[in-house]
């Protein structure tokens, strides 16, 4: 599972703006990344157009395509040199609590590795 999974716990692979990156018809990925533009704009309040929508090749990427360039977490997690969050000492932080209130999905996964984590 967590080859796929983002520091923060997203699973890229089912991400938006992963799968828009890789829509081959022009026009659909024109009005995926206007989606995903008014859905940054309503969670994070940054008005974004679907032009301001770059590719991404996942977060975990090595050179590859990043929309998340100036991700807290993502920066963070490269610092400490943690697969992802819940690893970190720090789990979770106010940063990660402020993702879950958005994708309750990621702190249910990131809890399961760390009680794996725990457990064995």
């Amino acid at each position: 599972m967590e080859e796929n999974l983002a520091y923060c716990g997203l699973i890229c692979r089912t991400c938006q703006i992963y799968l828009a990156t890789r829509e081959p018809d022009e026009e659909k990925q024109y009005e995926m990344r206007a989606n995903i533009a008014q859905e940054i704009e309503k969670h994070y309040g940054r008005e974004t157009k679907p032009e301001d929508v770059d590719d991404c090749d996942g977060c975990r990427t090595d050179g590859g395509r990043l929309f998340c360039t100036d991700c807290q977490i993502r920066m963070c997690a490269i610092k400490k040199g943690i697969a992802n969050c819940a690893y970190c000492r720090d789990y979770p932080c106010e940063a990660l609590e402020n993702l879950f209130t958005t994708d309750s999905g990621a702190k249910e996964r990131l809890d399961a590795i760390r009680n794996d984590q725990n457990s064995g």
